[in-house]
C-alpha cells in the first residue's frame, strides 16, 4: 500500500506527528497502565453508562461527608449537566443541608466584544446549573445563592481569587474538548498560543480566570451538542467565554476527570484521539487538557472511548 505522508493542517493546535502516531496506538489495556508512564495519573475504564452514576455519586458524597464534618466544601463543574437533577434529588432523599456548599461554574458564553452572557441565556451555562441543580433542591435544604457562582462581566477578573480565598476547590470535575481544551481554556492567545509563539508551561500554568477566544474546534464541537440544534450550526455558537485557568485546576485538592463523549449513543466520537494526547501526549498550552499531568487526578474513561482508533475503508463515512 502506498505510504502518502503530510502535515496536520495548519490550524491543528498540536502538530507533532510522531507524538499523534503514538498516541493513535494506545489500546485499552495501555489506559489501565497509564500510570507508569504518567505518574499522577490514576485511569480506569468503565462501561459507558457507569460513568454519569460515578460522577453524581462522587459529587453527592462529597457534599454529605462536608455536612457531617461541618466543613466548607468547594466544588469546580462543568455544564450543562442534566446528571446534576439526580444529586439534587439524592441531597432532598437524605435531607442534606447545603448551606456548607460552594460552587463555582468553569465556564460561561461570552460575545464577540467579551460580554458574558446572562443568566436567563437559555444555552447558558449558569441558566443550565439553576435548572438542573439549584432549583431542583428543596428551599430549605438550598445554599444561599450567593454561594453558587458562575463567571460574569462583574467578577471574570477576581474570579480565581474567589476560589483561592475559599481555600482553593476540593475538587474540579472535567473532561477534554476537541481542540484539547478543559474548561474553555482553549490553545488560544489569551492562553499564550499565538502562531509559533507558546509561552512556557510554567507561565501557562500560573493564568487564572479570564475571558477568552474559542478555538474553531470548540465551536464546531458544541454545534453539535443539544443546546445548539445538534445539527453543525457553527454560526449558533458564540465566539468566545469566561473561563477558569489553569492554575485553578492545579491548586485544587482533587481532580475527577471523565472521557465519555460519544455521537448519538454510536462509538463514533470526536474525543477517542484526543483522550489519548491529553494523557500521553506532553504537557503543553497546545492541549491544554495536559494540565492534568500536573498534579494527581483520577481519569474516568469509558469502553467507548477507550476502543482502539481503527480506520474503517468499507465504510468510509
Amino acid at each position: 500500500m502506498g505510504a502518502f505522508r503530510f502535515e496536520p493542517a495548519p490550524w491543528v493546535p498540536f502538530r507533532d506527528v510522531k507524538v499523534l502516531d503514538l498516541c493513535r496506538r494506545k489500546t485499552r489495556q495501555d489506559y489501565l497502565a497509564v500510570g507508569r508512564e504518567k505518574p499522577n495519573l490514576r485511569a480506569t475504564v468503565v462501561e459507558d453508562e457507569m460513568i454519569w452514576w460515578m460522577w453524581a455519586v462522587d459529587m453527592f458524597h462529597r457534599i454529605l461527608r462536608g455536612a457531617e464534618e461541618r466543613r466548607r466544601v468547594v466544588l469546580i463543574l462543568p455544564n450543562p449537566a442534566p446528571i446534576y437533577s439526580k444529586v439534587a434529588y439524592l441531597i432532598n432523599k437524605f435531607r442534606v443541608d447545603c448551606k456548607h456548599l460552594h460552587t463555582f461554574n468553569m465556564d460561561e458564553w461570552a460575545d464577540q466584544d467579551g460580554n458574558v452572557a446572562p443568566e436567563d441565556y437559555p444555552a447558558g451555562f449558569m441558566c443550565a446549573f439553576k435548572r438542573f441543580f439549584y432549583s431542583r433542591i428543596d428551599r430549605e435544604l438550598r445554599p444561599p445563592e450567593k454561594q453558587c457562582v458562575g463567571p460574569s462581566n462583574a467578577n471574570i477578573r477576581d474570579y480565581s481569587r474567589m476560589i483561592q480565598d475559599l481555600g482553593e476547590a476540593d475538587v474540579v470535575y472535567m473532561g477534554p474538548g476537541w481542540s484539547g481544551h478543559t474548561a474553555f481554556i482553549d490553545p488560544t492567545p489569551e492562553f499564550g498560543v499565538e502562531g509559533d509563539r507558546v509561552v512556557s508551561v510554567e507561565e501557562w500554568a500560573r493564568m487564572g480566570a479570564r475571558i477568552t477566544t474559542l478555538h474553531p474546534l470548540t465551536i464546531a464541537q458544541n454545534s453539535m451538542h443539544a443546546s445548539f440544534g445538534k445539527s453543525g450550526d457553527v454560526s449558533f455558537v458564540p465566539p468566545k467565554a469566561a473561563t477558569i485557568g489553569p492554575r485553578d485546576i492545579v491548586k485544587a485538592k482533587a481532580r475527577f476527570e471523565m472521557h465519555f463523549f460519544a455521537t448519538g449513543g454510536t462509538d463514533i466520537s470526536w474525543q477517542r484521539m484526543i483522550s489519548r494526547l491529553v494523557l500521553w501526549g506532553p504537557v503543553t498550552p497546545l492541549v491544554p487538557g495536559s494540565v492534568i499531568q500536573l498534579a494527581p487526578t483520577d481519569v474516568h474513561v469509558t469502553e467507548t472511548i477507550a476502543k482502539d482508533i481503527e480506520t474503517d475503508l468499507g465504510k468510509q463515512y
